[in-house]
């Protein structure tokens, strides 16, 4: 993604941006590893040196300063949605809508299928409606709370509900990033789908075999039977459970499927669970308001079941949102002052035969997401650097929107200060450093779209009777 350069500035050179690239991954990375820190003053710190090189290289600090404000300008409808996302849950506890999706999931999905069926659950349910967000808010927070207690470890859960929603978001028509990658690569919706499914479904493949074998193993320790139970009564006693109170979660699926937008679609899920809470559970408006913004605590004496349900509220979502801010000022300056572009096009200039061109978008894609900490900003700006460079060797545009889509769109939910990280961490309430090595379809997509890259499979020549389509696209995370 090329900006202007304004008079009297000028491109800065490679070794500048990559001291901006150093300074924000070694400060995370020892503040984090060494220290325990947290990695918002670190990267702040990456701030700084990325406007330093700026104004070293004469932009103005208007410049910088718009950068800046256009990053966190970007990732606004990202911390609208965390917000809601965190009363949501809080008020969908209190209602009794995710204890009774714990309380039919731990009698319906045994262990030893559990892990699987997670994929499967929620790549349907992403697939059907176009959001893995939506589907790891609603769905992925009740799973969550069904394999905690079968017994598997929360991020084993955490990473096959990503993989499944992940896949889902991929592939449906629904979906915005389904929708942005063959638009600014240069080819149509369904041609785009179509090519993915090669690359995609090997990695969807290999993703349900390791779950399978994982699933035997952790159920011959998991799914205690008097464990179970006590749960089952727990939630029994505490809550009125009923399959009445599936509705909001249909409804917020209803409406995703309907191409409402996320943050009133979600919204309306957070109506809908407060007119249960107060005509199925008895709570009045002060409890339900109170757990909107801080919470539900429970307090039933069973640690399994108060570790489960003690989450949620719309100030729990702070911590994550500050993160987002911080991470977006520095990629705007990255993106406006042209440093993340420099660094994109050593990196093209390397590129000499077809493996290594797509080598060097997925590296772009996953290196965007590191660096401008937004899987939109991650797509236009891999589609863009590389588009001419497809065209010139004779390479379809959908080899490019799919090494986009296998790169940028997957990986954003890897990186802990990333929009997409940092929300999948706080909504299922496992760090993302933790879910990672789990979260299987996430890091072998890459993988796959590399080795078919390399071996020439399925990469199609460019139609010269073929023209880019024009579209628009809105945020349906």
């Amino acid at each position: 993604m090329k900006t202007d350069i304004p008079e009297g500035a000028r491109a800065p050179m490679f070794w500048e941006a990559i001291v901006s690239l150093l300074s924000l991954v070694v400060g995370i990375s020892v503040s984090i590893v060494i220290y325990g820190l947290d990695p918002q003053v670190p990267m702040l710190l990456g701030v700084v040196v990325a406007s330093v090189v700026a104004l070293r290289c004469g932009f103005s600090w208007k410049d910088i300063q718009s950068g800046m404000v256009n990053g966190i300008y970007n990732a606004l409808p990202a911390m609208i949605i965390l917000m809601i996302v965190g009363a949501l849950i809080g008020v969908w506890i209190l209602a009794g809508v995710v204890p009774t999706l714990i309380y039919y999931g731990l009698q319906i999905l045994a262990p030893e299928i559990f892990l699987p069926a997670c994929v499967i659950i929620c790549a349907v349910t992403s697939l059907a409606t176009g959001t893995s967000w939506g589907t790891t808010g609603t769905i992925g927070v009740a799973l969550m709370g069904v394999g905690g207690g079968l017994g598997f470890p929360l991020p084993l859960v955490a990473g096959a509900v990503l993989s499944g929603a992940y896949f889902g978001d991929k592939m449906s028509p629904l979906s915005d990033t389904t929708n942005l990658a063959p638009a600014m690569a240069g080819t149509d919706l369904f041609t785009h789908i179509k090519h993915m499914s090669y690359t995609t479904g090997v990695s969807i493949s290999i993703t349900l075999v390791i779950e399978a074998v994982l699933g035997l193993k952790y159920s011959a320790s998991g799914g205690d039977i008097e464990r179970i139970n006590s749960i089952l009564t727990t939630l029994d006693s505490t809550f009125f459970i009923n399959p009445v109170l599936f509705l909001p979660l249909f409804l917020v699926l209803f409406v995703s499927y309907k191409k409402m937008p996320a943050i009133p679609g979600i919204a309306l899920g957070v109506i809908a669970g407060a007119i249960c809470a107060a005509g199925l559970q008895g709570a009045d408006y002060n409890a339900i308001a109170s757990v909107a913004f801080g919470g539900y605590t429970s307090e039933t004496g069973i640690g399994d079941v108060d570790s489960l349900l003690s989450r949620g509220g719309l100030d729990s979502m702070m911590y994550t949102i500050s993160l987002i801010i911080v991470a977006m000022m520095f990629g705007g300056v990255m993106e406006r002052t042209n440093q993340l572009r420099v660094i994109a096009d050593k990196i093209l200039a390397a590129a000499k035969s077809t493996g290594s061109l797509v080598v060097s978008t997925v590296l772009t894609g996953i290196g965007a997401n590191l660096i401008l900490c937004d899987q939109y900003m991650a797509i236009v700006m891999s589609a863009r650097s590389y588009a001419e460079a497809y065209k010139e060797r004779g390479l379809a545009p959908e080899n490019l929107s799919r090494a986009v889509e296998d790169s940028a769109t997957v990986t954003a939910n890897l990186v802990p200060w990333n929009s997409g990280g940092a929300y999948q961490a706080a909504t299922l309430g496992v760090a993302t450093l933790a879910y990672l090595p789990f979260n299987f379809f996430c890091w072998i997509s890459p993988l796959v779209t590399i080795l078919f890259g390399v071996m020439g499979w399925t990469m199609w020549k460019i139609d010269d009777q073929q023209e880019a389509p024009e579209a628009s696209v809105e945020r349906n995370i």
